[in-house]
């Protein structure tokens, strides 16, 4: 079963429905600037059977000057139909890492109205640890018939999140490690200040994920997230760097029927960005 409460599914799971027509499987690997490692070459040399690529940078909004922002809803049917993703699949991404960047992609699909997309828990390192089959052939893809609708309600920009530090009404909750949420340590990006939004709180997306890969099981992310302050059943704004961990976050509180939770986008290569918006730090 895929849907808002169940976004995983497990390895066997997709060994078991490689040919079920229905299934679409995309490789999300994402490699952050300083690692020197290339996400499509490394599918292009090996990839799970039938996956295709899914560039974060590429299916993004070109305009901005913020990396990998959301695109266009006309943009986005345009890229995932070239894939050969359609109406009626049941879409499965995956990355390298275990689970990193492969929420992003399973949010931006249900920001644009498909809910039948899952995370592979424990990805492609899982995957290939457990010696299952992998292949560097590319699929053949045709072009399929997508509907899609943006769901506003499910990312929020700086203003709207500059309104909800000032004057409350949600919970921002910060998937930054915690030095970088303190401000003990200097941003990758010069032009960045260091420090959090005021009145977030910190839940440190690597805590909510085994060494395997894969993520933690319900009672033990209920527990990081009371550790953490946050109540689940109140809105909750996910935040990070760039927003792809911050999508970590919020398929964890999917797992534990949060349903209320938008990321914003712009995260800390924003907020962080202009001397007129506070910073905490400490």
């Amino acid at each position: 079963m895929i849907n808002d409460s169940h976004p995983l599914v497990s390895t066997q799971w997709l060994e078991d429905h490689l040919d079920a027509p229905d299934v679409r499987i995309l490789d999300a690997t994402y490699f952050m600037p300083d690692a020197e490692r290339d996400g499509r070459a490394e599918y292009e040399a090996s990839h799970i059977p039938g996956a295709r690529y899914f560039d974060i940078d590429d299916v993004a909004d070109s305009r901005s000057s913020l990396p990998h922002m959301l695109p266009p809803v006309e943009k986005f049917i345009s890229r995932v139909r070239a894939m050969g993703i359609g109406d009626g699949h049941r879409v499965i991404v995956y990355d390298t890492h275990g689970i990193f960047s492969a929420p992003r992609v399973w949010w931006m699909f249900r920001l644009f109205g498909k809910q039948d997309v899952a995370v592979l828990d424990g990805g492609m390192k899982k995957w290939i640890a457990e010696g299952r089959a992998v292949e560097d052939m590319p699929p053949i893809v045709r072009d399929r018939h997508l509907t899609a609708r943006r769901n506003a309600a499910m990312v929020k920009d700086v203003t709207q999140v500059a309104a909800v530090s000032k004057l409350g009404g949600a919970q921002i909750v910060d998937a930054r490690s915690s030095e970088r949420f303190k401000g003990d340590v200097p941003e990758a990006r010069d032009e960045l200040r260091s420090g959090r939004i005021p009145g977030s709180k910190n839940v440190y997306y690597g805590d909510l994920l085994n060494d395997d890969g894969t993520m933690k099981g319900l009672d033990d992310l209920r527990a990081i997230f009371d550790g953490a302050g946050i109540d689940l059943s109140k809105p909750t704004i996910t935040t990070c760097g760039s927003g792809v961990t911050a999508c970590i976050l919020s398929l964890a509180m999917a797992r534990l029927g949060h349903k209320q939770n938008a990321v914003y986008d712009g995260s800390w290569s924003e907020w962080g960005m202009y001397n007129d918006l506070k910073v905490e730090t400490g």
